[in-house]
């Protein structure tokens, strides 16, 4: 296991070196005016005849390889230019909207793999019935509805009509309260920060603001979860160990659970870890729809304003996010499935 999980972290930095010379590479169609806004922490500093000093200063006229490496550098020192969208450095807007997007991948995955595994295990388990067809158009609609959609459908239905589940973060009031001085933000998680202000209000109506893109996600992806463990879980149904343990008598819930399910679960897992991982990187469809101020939201902002700063960072962002859970996925994989191991 160690083994395993050391060659995947030797391969991470070799990964993340592709990663920033992908980004740069699509950088480099930019000009060097354009570029000079993911180096400057203000801008004030383009004022004049400022840019071209700039430029030349940051080497935005030199060879690929000198831009390479010195933007490297200013990575590094977490030194993202300036965002325009929100007139403020990048690295702070980011560090101010993730909490958002974690906070909705963290509430959308527990429902997401709940219910899509118990969908496909259901499914499976009742294999050609009534109930399996029922299940297999349910994951038909998952599939061909767009999210945007489905989100405005559930946001006219429960808002527009009914005017239950409200878009944004937080209530006006509520939202006055969070960004007081009075109010300690110590995870930057609304619901978690609510409960240790003491503030059980505020935990719920941040919660009722939580459902309606919660439910957007969820349909979307019980829709793939579910047909890749009925997959499995068929499959599981068909070894011979499953008919061995019938054939001991054991009954069909302990032969399901015990026997069948366990090892159905191991490709949803690596799917489950894969949504959470996407979530995490910004749903720019359910966040702007929803008008939730999390990094996906932004992301749109910043492209409609040709802001290249920010679209910059947060795809640097997304990307790191992305190689780290894929690295953590293979190691959960590993503990799940001994055969891995010994790849």
């Amino acid at each position: 296991m160690l083994g395993f999980a050391a060659r995947r972290m030797l391969l991470l930095p070799v990964t993340l070196l592709g990663l920033t010379l992908l980004i740069f590479f699509f950088m480099s169609f930019l000009s060097p005016y354009e570029l000079l806004s993911t180096y400057v922490s203000d801008p004030r500093q383009l004022q004049g005849n400022a840019a071209q000093t700039l430029i030349k200063q940051y080497g935005l006229d030199q060879p690929f390889y000198v831009k390479y490496v010195r933007w490297i550098d200013e990575i590094i020192h977490g030194k993202f230019g300036w965002s325009v969208t929100l007139n403020e450095p990048v690295s702070k807007a980011i560090i101010q909207r993730f909490p958002a997007t974690l906070e909705l991948a963290i509430y959308s995955i527990i429902p997401i793999v709940l219910g899509g595994i118990w969908l496909g295990v259901t499914s499976a388990v009742h294999h050609n019935k009534f109930i399996d067809q029922i299940l297999r158009v349910f994951a038909l609609l998952g599939y061909s509805i767009p999210s945007f959609v489905l989100g405005l459908v559930i946001l006219f239905i429960f808002y527009g009509v009914l005017g239950w589940l409200p878009p944004g973060r937080l209530g006006v009031n509520f939202s006055m309260i969070y960004d007081s001085a009075t109010f300690h933000h110590y995870t930057g998680l609304v619901t978690i920060d609510s409960l240790l202000n003491g503030r059980f209000w505020m935990f719920l109506d941040a919660l009722k603001h939580l459902v309606a893109p919660v439910m957007t996600l969820s349909f979307l992806s019980w829709a793939s979860l579910l047909r890749i463990t009925r997959s499995s879980m068929l499959e599981a149904l068909g070894q011979d160990y499953v008919r061995t343990a019938r054939a001991k008598g054991l009954s069909e819930r302990v032969v399901i659970n015990k026997h069948a399910r366990k090892n159905a679960l191991i490709p949803a897992t690596t799917v489950a870890g894969l949504m959470f991982i996407g979530i995490l990187g910004g749903v720019v469809i359910t966040e702007t729809i929803f008008n939730y101020p999390g990094i996906g939201s932004l992301m749109a902002q910043a492209s409609e304003q040709l802001d290249y700063a920010t679209v910059l960072g947060i795809t640097l962002i997304y990307g790191l996010v992305t190689v780290i859970g894929n690295l953590a996925v293979d190691i959960s994989y590993a503990l799940i499935d001994p055969r891995v191991r010994l790849r």
